[in-house]
């Protein structure tokens, strides 16, 4: 297993939509347990395969590391089917976008449906935390960032930090 390198804001990748996957072999594979050993590292609940650089339609995550259970859970091909009510996601961050949280709209409940990392349909409904993380983690599989569901002058501010950072190196 190999740590990848976490693509940050204002990486271009980041902003590119993911394709399917349309067969999941040993290199699908390998990519998964190396996504899984940097999300452990980095620490993270969640990554997609985009943030590592990889075009490819695959999200990983688990919600128990924390309590000492991890419990690696795969979708690949994922969609929000439907989604309804409305929370806030409080102080939501993303390891590619370092050193920044926010306030989120998300929806309180989802449907999805994907393929595990066997290729066996998966189809569920959920809500709280877990919604959260999905809809944060499909997001980056289409282009999107969290921080494009904030206010423009917060992203703004953010993109002003970001940019001082990147001359003064």
């Amino acid at each position: 297993m190999g740590i990848l390198e976490i693509a940050t804001y204002p990486d271009r990748f980041l902003r590119q939509a993911s394709k399917p996957v349309e067969e999941i072999d040993g290199m699908i594979q390998d990519l998964i347990d190396d996504m899984a050993a940097t999300m452990y590292q980095a620490p993270g609940v969640g990554l997609a395969a985009t943030q590592v650089r990889f075009n490819k339609s695959i999200l990983i995550y688990d919600l128990y590391l924390k309590e000492g259970r991890g419990a690696l859970e795969v979708l690949i091909n994922p969609k929000i089917i439907e989604g309804e009510g409305e929370i806030i996601s409080e102080s939501e961050g993303c390891l590619s976008v370092p050193d920044f949280r926010a306030d989120v709209n998300r929806f309180s409940r989802i449907l999805v449906e994907g393929l595990d990392r066997n290729g066996r349909p998966r189809r569920f409904e959920t809500d709280g935390f877990l919604a959260t993380v999905l809809q944060h983690e499909i997001d980056h599989l289409n282009g999107k960032l969290f921080i494009d569901h904030i206010s423009a002058l917060k992203r703004e501010l953010y993109k002003r930090q970001v940019r001082k950072k990147l001359k003064s190196k």
